[in-house]
Parts: C-alpha cells; sequence; structure tokens
C-alpha cells in the first residue's frame, strides 16, 4: 500500500511581510514623512513662495517670541480647547444614553443628530454665518421676542463664540456614535443592582456609567483637543481671510494660512510656525494621556 507524500510547508523569505508593506508605507513616507521633513527643513530657511531661500538658523523661532499675532493665535487656540473640549466629552455622552434607548422613532433621532457629521463643513459654516448675521434669522427672532440686534460676527468676542458653538454642534454626532458603541459593552447587571439598591437616574449616571466609558471619554478629549487646537475651517468662514475685528480671532493654523501663501508668502516663517503647531499638539495629547494614566492608577 502506498502512501501519499506529505506536502511540504513552503517557508517564507524574512523580507516577504515587508514587501506587502512596501505600497502603505511608500505612499505614507511620500505624502507623510517627506512633507513633515520637507516643512522642518525649511522654518531654518528664509524661503518664500518663489524662491528657495536660504539657512538662516533659528531667525525664524526667535521672531516668533515677538511676533503679537502669534500669541493672539496662541491664545486663541488654547481658548477654543478650552471652550470645545469639556462639552465634546459631556455633551455626546448624554445624547447617546438619550438615543440608545429603543422607543418607536429612535432611528430618525439618531440619524438627525448624526447629519451635521456629514455635512461639509463649509455648508455648515455658510448656514450659520447666515442664522447669525445682523440680517440673520436669529438676530430677526431677538427683535421680534424685542430685544435688540447682537453682534455676533462684529464682536471678536461673540465670533469666537459663535463659532465654537458651530465645532459643538458638528462634532455632537460623531462622538455620540463612539459613546454609543461604548456603552454598549456596559453590563446591565450593573444598573439593575444599582437599581435594586435604590439608587436613582443621576447616581447610576456617576457611579457605573462614567466609570465604565472612561477610557472613552479620555479618547474623546484626545481627539476634541486635536481638533479643537487645529481649528481652521469653522473660524475662516465666519471671520474671514482676516481673522475678524482686527484680526482678533485668528488661530495659529489661520495665520500659518495667512503668511505661508500667496506670490510672496514668507514658507519659512510659516514652516516655524507649522512646526510649533505641531509640537504643542503633541504636547496636548501627552498631557491628555498622562493625565488619563494618572486618574487610572488611582
Amino acid at each position: 500500500m502506498c502512501t501519499r507524500p506529505r506536502p511540504r510547508i513552503r517557508t517564507h523569505l524574512p523580507s516577504t511581510p515587508w514587501l506587502f508593506l512596501a505600497p502603505g508605507l511608500l505612499i505614507s513616507a511620500a505624502f507623510g514623512l517627506y512633507p513633515f521633513l520637507s516643512t522642518v527643513a525649511h522654518s531654518f530657511t528664509d524661503a518664500r513662495t518663489l524662491t528657495g531661500g536660504r539657512y538662516v538658523g533659528g531667525a525664524n523661532y526667535r521672531e516668533l517670541i515677538h511676533d503679537a499675532m502669534f500669541w493672539t493665535g496662541l491664545r486663541n487656540s488654547l481658548l477654543y480647547v478650552l471652550g470645545v473640549v469639556p462639552l465634546l466629552v459631556i455633551l455626546p455622552l448624554l445624547l447617546a444614553l438619550l438615543v440608545r434607548r429603543h422607543i418607536p422613532g429612535i432611528t430618525f433621532f439618531r440619524a438627525a443628530f448624526y447629519t451635521p457629521v456629514v455635512a461639509s463643513v463649509v455648508v455648515v459654516g455658510l448656514i450659520w454665518v447666515w442664522l447669525l448675521d445682523d440680517r440673520g434669522l436669529i438676530n430677526a427672532l431677538l427683535e421680534g421676542l424685542g430685544f435688540g440686534r447682537v453682534g455676533f460676527l462684529g464682536d471678536p468676542w461673540l465670533l469666537l463664540l459663535s463659532a465654537m458653538a458651530v465645532t459643538v454642534w458638528k462634532g455632537l454626532g460623531y462622538y455620540m456614535i463612539i459613546y454609543l458603541a461604548a456603552l454598549a459593552g456596559v453590563p446591565r447587571e450593573l444598573h439593575e443592582a444599582c437599581a435594586v439598591d435604590g439608587a436613582g437616574t443621576v447616581r447610576r449616571f456617576v457611579t457605573v456609567t462614567v466609570p465604565a466609558v472612561r477610557p472613552t471619554m479620555v479618547l474623546v478629549g484626545a481627539l476634541a483637543s486635536v481638533n479643537a487646537f487645529r481649528v481652521f475651517s469653522e473660524v475662516y468662514l465666519m471671520a474671514g481671510p482676516t481673522g475678524g475685528p482686527g484680526g482678533e480671532d485668528t488661530t495659529l493654523v489661520m495665520l500659518v494660512r495667512q503668511v505661508g501663501t500667496g506670490l510672496s508668502g514668507r514658507v519659512g516663517y510659516a514652516s516655524a510656525l507649522s512646526v510649533v503647531v505641531f509640537v504643542l499638539t503633541l504636547g496636548l495629547m501627552l498631557l491628555v494621556l498622562r493625565a488619563s494614566r494618572r486618574e487610572g492608577g488611582a
């Protein structure tokens, strides 16, 4: 009786996995790593839009320290983080708790809350500009109620707060979906046990829901912090390319655009600004992660 030979196990070379990864790595290097390294290199030159420039060392970074617009942009970016992130951590969680209930018509409300996420930020910004304009719907309603017109787009602080409101409104649905996924993993038995002990809705939220979704809250806080610090579209659409009255609402990313574009754009100085934005964003991420680790260790 003859036996069939066993099939030989084909071994792969150590380089085989890298061959599969090569296309993705090349694309990432071409469109991610190379632009980043090029930006860092240009930050040490006085390059302009149509000229290569020459090496100037840290002159661009020293100029940042004495640039009043840089400090204005840094102030506005930090205020944006402080004003937007707490709302985008708490409000989507409360919204997720509302829409996770299985009641008739809840699918419609889930879709309605998520609609701003898929809408173009340009369309959303223009809609809010029309609403908040001096002759817009909101001022018309205020006049109808006997109040005076409010210069939402004329006052620097009101304009910044209005842009924050747009960011919060557009991001609610996105972070709501993240919280819905996290809430699906919370054991129902914990809520039932607390209910048996006489705990009300607020107490169950504080003692059961919040501890269970705390890692997700940290993730949402990190994502919202980065997006808020790098905000551009909302402020640009509502304040205009000049950054509002006197440039008082300019953010760091808007300042990069103002300095580095045009035929006489200062590419070197804009690159230095971009590097600073990257470092500050990375530092913000590390602070959020460190705070979460401390809380988790405690």
